[in-house]
């Protein structure tokens, strides 16, 4: 590994573990309010409001999508295995290029949609 992509994952994981540390404080600051809630009716007003209803979906709707992802990442990364392989070959091929039969190419119909749905995942902007 060049020093270039060694510097960059040492970045990602400096950017994990900070990602990991806020969201279990968001996690604990959430617990304690909703333990609070039935109390504090104000409270419960106020945690149930528009904007943080909406703040709170997009942040289930992200980490469902980083859920999917990791999943499919550990797949790949640590998979020896020709499934493993042919996910590596799908994030190497362009995006554009489409095979004449991508039936063919794959066992079964669940390995080309998974797959697919990786290659069109590399473009696709977080929700």
């Amino acid at each position: 590994m060049d020093r270039d992509n060694q510097e960059s994952m040492e970045e990602i994981q400096m950017r994990i573990l900070r990602v990991t540390d806020d969201l279990r404080i968001i996690q604990s600051e959430l617990n304690c309010a909703a333990m609070q809630a039935p109390t504090d009716p104000e409270l419960l007003e106020a945690l149930s409001a528009g904007a943080q209803m909406e703040s709170l979906n997009v942040l289930r709707s992200v980490l469902d999508q980083m859920r999917h992802f990791l999943w499919f990442y550990m797949q790949v990364v640590t998979s020896d295995s020709e499934m493993g392989e042919k996910f590596r070959q799908t994030l190497r091929q362009d995006p554009m290029v489409k095979s004449p039969e991508p039936d063919q190419q794959f066992q079964s119909a669940t390995d080309a949609i998974m797959l697919r749905y990786l290659a069109d995942s590399r473009f696709r902007k977080p929700n």
